[in-house]
């Protein structure tokens, strides 16, 4: 079993593709990977991003998928419109199945994606997508519908869900998470009060991904990534994979 991650490099190792392939392990799952941005980042702040040139990203996914036969694939950090219509043409032209976390900004507050970013997610990648996996701050961005509680969050589902499927992720909504896949779908969960929660979205459209790759439908694979996402907060780098399944 094998997936494939496109996203940006977090030298701290909390977020980005290291974080993607982490929970691609932690689900025995193969991950190859694809970097769109280098950052100079840690958990308190980012000090600096260099996106890669978009050719030499279309060749990393033509290396690893003229070798791999990979259906499955998630995108965290694209950038710049460049890097999205680059890699939207490469998920078309390898037919993907793709889950798209709009990476906009990080946990600890700094910008990761340019001006407009949101339009040109909605231009020329959500389109391709399978799903995307927006916070409630992503989510009021792509919708511009200012997300105040869960009648808001219903109603930005519902409008991004007319372009792909959709969960807006509960962190900022008392820890539902809200589905769109032709029909709302509150999926209940709670929150954990914790500092470990620095890749966290990273960590829930990687196991997203996995659970996909396994065979899971996408409202089970959404339910077992909110899970996942749980238990890897409460115990952070404490944790063991035998902790973070203990739920199964």
């Amino acid at each position: 079993m094998i997936a494939m991650t496109i996203a940006g490099f977090d030298p701290s190792g909390g977020a980005g593709i290291i974080n993607d392939i982490k929970t691609f392990s932690a689900f025995n799952v193969y991950g190859t990977a694809v970097v769109t941005a280098l950052t100079a980042q840690n958990i308190n702040r980012v000090t600096g991003i260099q996106p890669v040139k978009t050719d030499f990203i279309e060749k990393q996914i033509d290396a690893v998928l003229e070798q791999e036969k990979i259906k499955f694939a998630k995108t965290g950090m694209l950038y710049s419109e460049e890097i999205i219509k680059t890699v939207s043409k490469k998920i078309s032209e390898y037919d993907l199945k793709v889950v798209i976390d709009p990476v906009m900004i990080a946990g600890s507050g700094g910008f990761l994606s340019k001006k407009d970013f949101a339009k040109s997610l909605k231009k020329y990648i959500l389109p391709v997508a399978t799903l995307t996996t927006p916070n409630m701050y992503e989510a009021q961005e792509i919708s511009g519908i200012k997300i105040e509680n869960m009648e808001d969050a219903i109603e930005a589902a519902q409008k991004i869900g007319k372009i792909c499927d959709v969960v807006i992720t509960g962190g900022h909504l008392e820890g539902k998470d809200v589905l769109f896949d032709g029909s709302i779908k509150i999926i209940e969960g709670e929150l954990i009060e914790s500092n470990n929660t620095h890749g966290s979205g990273c960590s829930y459209s990687a196991a997203i991904v996995a659970s996909l790759v396994k065979g899971e439908n996408l409202e089970n694979a959404i339910k077992i990534a909110g899970e996942f996402v749980k238990q890897s907060i409460k115990y952070g780098s404490r944790g063991t994979l035998d902790q973070f399944w203990k739920f199964f």
